[in-house]
């Protein structure tokens, strides 16, 4: 998995008001999840502010990365956990990083990369990807940039589940149901085989 830098500054204030100063100003406010603990052992987070500029390279791109924070100077190594967006305008207005433990698997979404030309296609059928991303869960450094997927024998009107898919170390968490890709029948392989 590639790696980003993305410099962030603490926060001292949170709350609503700051939030929206920080907004005008042109920056993300953020929360770090991860190792830092108070002292009865509770989880604490560490709040901070990152420009829309320093996020657009991690946000608006098809890679995933493992981030290394710069909060003040203090670097520490993370994933983005979650995003949230603004429902009319698509600004980004929240971001939460898990800080990485290497003796912890984390959950994370990986694309998917579908590879080969299938059967079904050969045959007049259309290939659909209909899950982009798969929900995995492993140590950091195992974890691809994407999950291939050989889609070669794959034949008309079949499909490629979930739980059909294995990787070396990793445990992938969508239903094993789901169908990550399928050879759909066009009008014209319909046709084909109506006449055959």
């Amino acid at each position: 998995m590639k790696s980003i830098e993305i410099q962030g500054s603490l926060r001292t204030e949170t709350g609503k008001k700051s939030t929206k100063a920080l907004r005008k100003n042109d920056s993300v406010p953020c929360v770090l999840y991860g190792l830092n603990t108070d002292e009865n052992g509770n989880q604490v987070a560490t709040h901070f502010s990152v420009t829309v500029e320093e996020l657009r390279k991690l946000v608006y791109t098809p890679h995933i990365y493992v981030v290394d924070l710069n909060i003040d100077g203090k670097v520490v190594n993370a994933i983005m956990k979650d995003i949230q967006f603004h429902p009319v305008t698509d600004a980004i207005l929240h971001v939460d990083f898990l800080q990485i433990n290497e003796d912890k698997p984390i959950v994370m979404e990986v694309p998917v990369k579908l590879e080969g030309l299938a059967e079904g296609v050969k045959a007049g059928g259309k290939l659909n990807l209909q899950i982009r991303k798969l929900k995995v869960k492993a140590f950091y450094n195992v974890i691809p940039e994407r999950l291939v997927v050989d889609v070669t024998s794959l034949g008309l009107g079949k499909t490629i589940k979930v739980g059909e898919l294995h990787y070396e170390g990793l445990e992938l968490l969508n239903a094993k149901d789901a169908v990550v890709c399928a050879v759909k029948l066009t009008r014209a392989a319909r046709g084909a085989q109506a006449s055959a």
